[in-house]
């Protein structure tokens, strides 16, 4: 088994009362892409700035390739790669330039730090506008140069704080294929953050399922999804009803089933009342909607909406909090 490059253990943050980040604790195998999957405001950036040693954690401890990330800060600074969610680059510069730049505020130079420069750009595809003033890039441009920067200094470990956010779909490509490339040729490790169900599923070994500053899964995406088995029906009704509960949840392809947080609003057409949610988990979707479809039709129910959700990390995370991950 490789050894850990990673190792956070209980890690808090705290502003005033507030903790971003509460109890956290994973490791990272190197060689591996592990991802923090959570909504904004999860607690995936303040784990990386910890993890970084932009400042420290107020409770727990992490080492990055062995090093505590307080007490050896610098020797953290020197195997690290960081793309943060921000973009930091010189507007007026080049692309190359820009490279050439932080690879210099890293103390190289020469024609390791040219040579270097031109296999990063090549990485990200973007070696034909690398002599274009950043300004000049789209959106999607911008982060491709952003994880050159980021790779600059070869790291062992790379830090990808959602990296794709408003990136058109050819450069979010470009990007997933040079993380791909990075891991499977160069066995770099990889963090990478997002709120993108279907990126954590493509790119991800493992993938703690983060909310609230805490992690309340962690295991590789086949396993996560397979908690659920065959899926959730979701179906609207003007109000909650103990008794259909009971009665859907008596059906055969059911394994469980509750009412969701009322959200207050209201249908067209109905009877006045206030819209809930019934969550079904079951053993197969299809089976379990034909035999619900057939009781309320016997209880003459009304159903405002109906939906299947496909097992996926987005239905993990509906699963585990009860809401959506774009909520």
């Amino acid at each position: 088994m490789a050894p850990n490059i990673v190792e956070a253990e209980h890690l808090v943050k705290k502003y005033g009362d507030r903790a971003a980040v509460d109890d956290v604790s994973f490791t990272i195998a190197d060689g591996e892409i592990f991802g923090l999957l959570g909504p904004n405001g999860a607690g995936k950036s303040t784990t990386i700035s910890m993890l970084t040693g932009l400042f420290p954690p107020t409770k727990g401890t992490a080492r990055v390739g062995g090093h505590d990330v307080v007490k050896a800060s610098k020797q953290v600074k020197q195997i690290i790669g960081v793309v943060p969610q921000e973009l930091a680059l010189y507007p007026t510069l080049s692309g190359r330039e820009n490279v050439l730049f932080f690879g210099e505020m890293f103390g190289m130079g020469g024609k390791k730090l040219r040579t270097r420069a031109d296999e990063v750009l090549d990485y990200v595809a973007m070696s034909d506008r690398a002599g274009d003033p950043v300004s000049s890039f789209s959106g999607g441009m911008k982060r491709r140069i952003n994880l050159a920067v980021g790779l600059i200094n070869d790291p062992r470990i790379l830090f990808l704080d959602e990296p794709t956010v408003g990136v058109d779909p050819q450069s979010r490509n470009h990007i997933f294929e040079s993380v791909q490339r990075l891991n499977r040729e160069r066995g770099m490790s990889i963090l990478y953050t997002t709120h993108y169900m279907e990126e954590a599923e493509r790119l991800c070994d493992r993938v703690g399922v983060i909310d609230q500053g805490r992690i309340i899964a962690l295991d590789t995406p086949r396993r996560l999804i397979d908690m659920l088995g065959g899926g959730i029906v979701q179906i609207g009704l003007p109000a909650a009803d103990e008794d259909l509960r009971a009665a859907v949840l008596a059906q055969p392809a059911v394994k469980k089933a509750d009412y969701l947080t009322v959200d207050g609003t209201r249908e067209p057409g109905d009877d006045g009342g206030i819209r809930t949610v019934l969550k079904v988990e079951t053993e197969h979707a299809n089976t379990a909607l034909l035999q619900i479809l057939q009781l309320f039709n016997q209880k003459d129910v009304t159903v405002l909406s109906m939906e299947i959700l496909e097992p996926n990390l987005e239905t993990v995370f509906l699963h585990l909090t009860g809401k959506s991950l774009r909520d």
